[in-house]
């Protein structure tokens, strides 16, 4: 028996703040933008979705630039950023992040060598066709090697579909491995499943198809330039079959433990129906998942007219970039809102001009866009791209 009064001075929760803050939101949504952006490049180059033609090269410079960034936010998180090159001094077999650095670094030279071949023709060519400082830049570029032959392109398209193929089950072990570090927290209610990792990898197939539709029509609108209808119309048969994977996985967890009523629904049921409602059951579930799904339904379906089409599907898409941007808020802040003694909930509070806060978060997010406008001015992106690039530079 304890003495009488023993408990007056113990209080729930036993923590007071959230520790992963948005940088951690962050994190696996940019690596989700990676994945999907480069499994849509893949499907050209490996599985020969010749609709995907347009958006093979965009798809594949776009995961590049978001790869970029995708562990700058890890960076600002940490309090000691250079300590983070001790992952690969001190490698430890039996920590996931210390094998992310290895997946993550391997990834982006794999991105690199094929982006490499895929414009080695294009360097070639510039290298050629310039004087100077330029000339040198692009005999960098090459290599050294300021010729080719249509042997060597055949060779060059063999080792393209080569690294898609070796690309796709990295790309998804470099964003399966994070909900794989959240499911495996036993001691968090919300986070240990095993459906974690197979949702955070659906969430980013789908987030990375709706950026690139997104940034596609925004492209090609602000360059005043025709739309490839057929390559769009494609691009969303495959973002709804996705999409509905996704939901009813994210659905089901749900769906598992209120069924199962153990312990853990004890937990996340009040979480869910309290903290979470607004961005959880009315955000994430009803309205950016129910409605995407009823328009890409409605624009797969049936045949609607072009201008329609575009609208509507560039609305669905944006709902899920959002969807998916609540899913991750939801699993890593929301996970942390119960306490560690699984007795009362902790609150969350957004900062503005911290560290960790929503401007810095907001900067972070847009580098890859910058990125990918400054790559855009050198390199060319799509077929029209390629024709006015090699006129001028024959003049």
């Amino acid at each position: 028996m304890l003495p009488q009064g023993a408990l007056n001075n113990y209080y729930f929760p036993n923590n007071l703040h959230v520790d992963w803050s948005l940088m951690i939101v962050l994190y696996p949504y940019i690596t989700g933008l990676v994945a999907g952006a480069f499994v849509v490049s893949a499907l050209y180059h490996v599985f020969k979705v010749k609709e995907f033609e347009t958006f093979a090269r965009f798809a594949l410079v776009a995961s590049f630039c978001f790869g970029l960034f995708a562990a700058v936010p890890l960076l600002f998180h940490l309090g000691q950023p250079f300590r983070a090159f001790n992952i690969f001094f001190t490698p430890h077999t039996t920590s996931a992040m210390s094998i992310f650095g290895y997946v993550y670094s391997s990834y982006m030279v794999l991105v690199m060598l094929e982006l490499w071949l895929v414009y080695r023709k294009f360097f070639i060519e510039k290298a050629n066709s310039t004087r100077g400082l330029q000339q040198l830049i692009w005999k960098v570029l090459t290599l050294g090697v300021t010729q080719t032959s249509p042997g060597a392109l055949r060779w060059d398209h063999g080792l393209i579909s080569l690294f898609a193929g070796i690309g796709i089950p990295w790309a998804f072990v470099l964003h399966g491995y994070v909900g794989f570090i959240f499911g495996s927290v036993k001691a968090n209610a919300w986070w240990a499943s095993p459906l974690m990792p197979l949702i955070f990898l659906m969430s980013a197939i789908v987030s990375g198809i709706a950026m690139l539709m997104l940034m596609y029509s925004f492209i090609r609108w602000r360059s005043g330039k025709p739309y490839d209808l057929a390559a769009m119309r494609r691009l969303m048969d495959y973002l709804w079959g996705l999409f509905i994977l996704d939901v009813a996985f994210e659905s089901l967890e749900v769906v598992y433990m209120f069924y199962e009523h153990g312990h853990h629904w004890a937990v996340v049921g009040p979480l869910l129906t309290g903290k979470l409602l607004g961005t959880y059951a009315i955000g994430q579930m009803a309205i950016f998942s129910g409605v995407p799904l009823l328009l890409l339904g409605y624009v797969v379906l049936f045949d609607v007219p072009d201008r329609r089409f575009i609208k509507i599907a560039n609305f669905a898409a944006f709902c899920i970039v959002i969807q998916v941007l609540l899913m991750r808020f939801n699993v890593v802040i929301g996970g942390q809102m119960i306490s560690k003694s699984d007795r009362g909930y902790v609150d969350f509070h957004f900062e503005w001009l911290a560290r960790e806060g929503i401007i810095p978060a907001l900067m972070i997010l847009a580098a890859p866009f910058v990125t990918y406008w400054i790559v855009s001015r050198f390199l060319p992106i799509f077929k029209d791209d390629a024709i006015s690039s090699s006129a001028a530079g024959s003049q």
